[in-house]
């Protein structure tokens, strides 16, 4: 029987961790009844830098059943960081790892069917949303339009999926070799390659507490995966800077043109209008360069994507 740990990365989720810790171990319990998994698997969770009770509750968890492990970063590093240090501390202790969100939201249930697709022979099994119907009308259609923005500027990834998936051991020795800073998971994770497949399920309300990723930060996690894995903005940039560069001549032409002929007016508003369209795309432009510089700079420092306190194993 195969060796699974469930990571599980939170923040301030003392409202929701008790509640979220006993329906994992009746899970993990039942897996191990069934002869899915071995006994050895265990349910690890990791605090990122959580300002309320959490990593006590994780702590006392711990003491009263081993099958609950805990690790603590020595401050908020972030989801993707977070979840990443849980799956490169457990990767050489188990078969596969299962990440997932502390909220609930995910349907622990689809588990089963992750565990059976591993036996098959998969190395990675994404999470599947079945449908948005849950969803507000603006979170399904900022949702699905961040998953074709994505697939318009070239990223791979799997549309519907965000970080409810399977990994095996040896995907996550590869995962270990992408040394990016600057993380999207749901981007690299389908670099690493091998066998895969995907398994639907219905995504439920959170169980208590509040959503960790409000709209500010969701628009920073899509230009943080635009970013991080597509040139086609600055290549859109060069384009639009082709395409002025033209207008550009054809105006000028058309300037001497009416200059020969004795037809030139002062134009004030031609000329403000001008100034301000190539001004505010000057400044988009000097922005998205930044914005990838910004990318550059933090991968050449290469800083330690995550540190660790304690690890209670």
């Amino acid at each position: 029987m195969k060796t699974v740990y469930f990571v599980v990365p939170c923040y301030n989720e003392q409202e929701v961790l008790p509640e979220t810790s006993k329906r994992l171990l009746e899970k993990i319990d039942s897996l191990i009844l069934q002869n899915k998994i071995s006994e050895d698997s265990r349910i690890v969770f990791v605090d990122d830098g959580s300002r309320d009770s959490t990593y006590s509750i994780m702590r006392e968890l711990h003491k009263q059943n081993s099958k609950f492990c805990a690790i603590k970063l020595s401050r908020n590093q972030g989801h993707q960081n977070a979840l990443l240090s849980g799956l490169m501390t457990v990767r050489g202790k188990c078969d596969a790892a299962i990440s997932l969100d502390a909220d609930l939201q995910d349907d622990i249930n689809a588990i089963d069917e992750f565990v059976d697709r591993f036996n098959e022979g998969y190395d990675v099994v994404y999470g599947v949303r079945s449908s948005r119907k849950k969803d507000t009308a603006f979170k399904r259609i900022t949702a699905q339009g961040f998953y074709k923005l994505m697939l318009f500027f070239g990223v791979e990834m799997v549309y519907n999926h965000a970080d409810y998936r399977l990994m095996s051991a040896r995907a996550l020795d590869a995962l270990s070799d992408f040394k990016e800073v600057n993380l999207f998971l749901r981007g690299i994770v389908p670099l690493v390659g091998f066998k895969s497949t995907t398994v639907e399920y219905e995504r439920h309300e959170r169980f208590a507490g509040t959503s960790k990723y409000p709209l500010k930060k969701m628009i920073a996690f899509a230009i943080d995966g635009i970013t991080s894995f597509s040139i086609k903005p600055i290549r859109m940039v060069f384009s639009v800077g082709v395409i002025i560069l033209i207008c550009s001549i054809l105006v000028l032409l058309y300037s001497l043109i009416q200059w020969i002929l004795g037809r030139t007016v002062a134009g004030w508003t031609t000329i403000v209008a001008s100034i301000w369209a190539l001004g505010s795309i000057q400044l988009l432009s000097l922005g998205i360069v930044g914005e990838y510089v910004g990318k550059i700079y933090k991968e050449v420092k290469a800083r330690p994507r995550f540190t660790i306190e304690e690890a209670l194993f």
